[in-house]
């Protein structure tokens, strides 16, 4: 006997099976009213969060809508609040100083209530050391070579660049030269063998700028908040190349008191012989979670609008099955395999689409109603947002695609759509109550870390938790954990769907 290959008929080819699904998709009313209640509920939800934010912030003149955030030389929300002793430098010139001492003081949760719990230590990015900047006006260029509270010798320019240094926590040298635009930051250990921690370049830099030392300290994390922490330092062998005036001190950024007049947390210095000992708090670099309102807020509602697309994803393929329009033969009809990944394409483009028009009319709507409303917002570049949007988008995409396969492989609809929302839904609301959230690691919810439009940076601490808009995993890598659950449920149910085909001899 010989084996042959059968005629497999025109149905049995992709792009028809392709026209053929859409064709069942969209002539069927009941599918596009669910991914149109899924635009609905997403967007509803969005716009009424976006609608009830009102942010209020008490300063020196009283009571009111909060400041639009600092922004820095590339955009970016920034914090610029440090105690500064310096002199202007015309022209090139260098400063050099040992940071022979750093303390500080801390505030932790008070262990009576009412009485303030201080105690002393540095947090580890507080920050003494050369400070090199355009003028003393908040958010302009800088850079700096300083000493941390426990990340050693670090060289940071415009808020968002960090270099490493050696790890050091004792004293040490520092030295900061100017050349042009050219800032070159060095460390040493005797202050006689110098080593280059890195050079940059600030463009734009005037021939005048200020040189001098600085200290600084962010706050004490504490869960979702930052509670009061200074850093002071002690300066010794201090010798200025390019500049030989008087020290000037200034409080950069110290924020005051309701009654205008008072700082809050005021910083400063003490000169002993030839030390300087300087006191400040703040922070030089990145705004997080302080930045303002977050533009994935607007997509809060996010979850609970893709239940109507696992819905539609399950029945898409659960009511032909019913009827018996899916099975394992005669040869002549549709490999069911090719059926199914047919419906694949069909559900995930549908789905992309659906989710693309949710997020891309909630987001800029929203962010445009809380700046009606004299919210700050986050600062957002293009990219983030196309990729919050689009990624958005493909978040639903990944997600009706589980659906389907998980509805391939169970046949049942209200189990496989009740797997879906408990894989999908389910850990992500538990996350966003505080529960559980390291499930958007292992589960698929974890790709709606996409979605992160908060930027995180690797020398600002913060709380890694879904309130304040960080997920366990990055953006991309919490996708793809969606999208690998996606392709296995689909490729073992394709190749369940291509065992059962009886007789079937391999195409040639």
């Amino acid at each position: 006997m010989s084996s042959f290959t059968p005629h497999r008929s025109g149905q049995d080819r992709f792009p028809p099976l392709l026209r053929a699904e859409w064709t069942k998709f969209r002539t069927a009313r009941g599918w596009a009213l669910a991914m149109a209640a899924s635009v609905l509920v997403t967007v509803s939800l969005g716009l009424l969060i976006a609608g009830g934010a009102r942010t209020t912030c008490v300063t020196g003149k009283g009571e009111g809508p909060c400041p639009a955030p600092l922004v820095g030389p590339d955009g970016t929300a920034v914090k610029d609040k440090y105690y500064f002793v310096h002199q202007p430098l015309k022209g090139n010139g260098s400063i050099t100083a040992r940071v022979s001492d750093m303390t500080g003081q801390i505030r932790l949760p008070d262990a009576v209530p009412g009485v303030r719990n201080i105690k002393e230590g540095v947090v580890p990015w507080a920050k003494a050391g050369l400070l090199v900047r355009q003028s003393l006006k908040e958010g302009t260029p800088y850079a700096a070579v300083m000493l941390t509270g426990d990340h050693g010798v670090r060289m940071q320019y415009n808020f968002t660049h960090d270099v490493p240094g050696g790890p050091h926590n004792g004293p040490q040298w520092l030295r900061l030269t100017r050349a042009g635009d050219t800032v070159t930051g060095y460390e040493s250990d005797d202050g006689k063998a110098w080593t280059e921690v890195s050079t940059v370049k600030l463009t734009g830099l005037p021939e005048t700028v200020e040189i001098g030392m600085f200290a600084t300290s962010p706050g004490a994390l504490w869960t979702m908040a930052k509670a009061f922490a200074q850093a002071t330092a002690t300066f010794d062998q201090i010798t200025l190349q390019g500049a030989n005036g008087s020290w000037r001190r200034d409080d950069v950024g110290v924020s005051m008191e309701s009654d205008g007049k008072t700082p809050h947390h005021p910083g400063g210095v003490v000169e002993s012989g030839d030390k300087l000992i300087v006191t400040g708090g703040g922070d030089i670099g990145p705004a997080t979670v302080e930045g303002g309102l977050r533009a994935d807020l607007m997509l809060i509602g996010g979850a609970v609008g893709l239940i109507p697309v696992l819905v539609g994803a399950v029945t898409f393929f659960t009511a032909e099955h019913r009827r018996g329009l899916i099975r394992t033969g005669p040869p002549a009809a549709p490999h069911p395999a090719r059926l199914l990944a047919a419906k694949a394409v069909v559900v995930g483009a549908v789905a992309f689409v659906t989710g693309l028009v949710a997020s891309g009319v909630v987001i800029p709507v929203g962010l445009a109603m809380l700046r009606a409303n004299q919210n700050p917002i986050q600062p957002l570049t293009l990219a983030t947002e196309l990729r919050v949007i689009v990624g958005f988008a493909a978040l639903t995409a990944a997600a009706a695609v589980l659906a389907l396969g998980l509805a391939a492989l169970v046949k049942r609809g209200v189990v496989a759509i009740g797997l879906a929302i408990a894989l999908v839904v389910v850990p992500y609301l538990l996350a966003t109550a505080g529960l559980a959230p390291w499930l958007l690691m292992i589960t698929p919810a974890a790709g709606f870390a996409i979605t992160q439009s908060v930027p995180t940076f690797a020398h600002v601490d913060v709380d890694p938790s879904l309130i304040g808009g960080y997920y366990p995993l990055p953006p991309w890598a919490g996708l793809a954990v969606t999208c690998g659950y996606a392709a296995i449920a689909l490729g073992v149910a394709i190749a369940v769907r291509r065992r059962k085909v009886p007789g079937q001899v391999p195409l040639t």
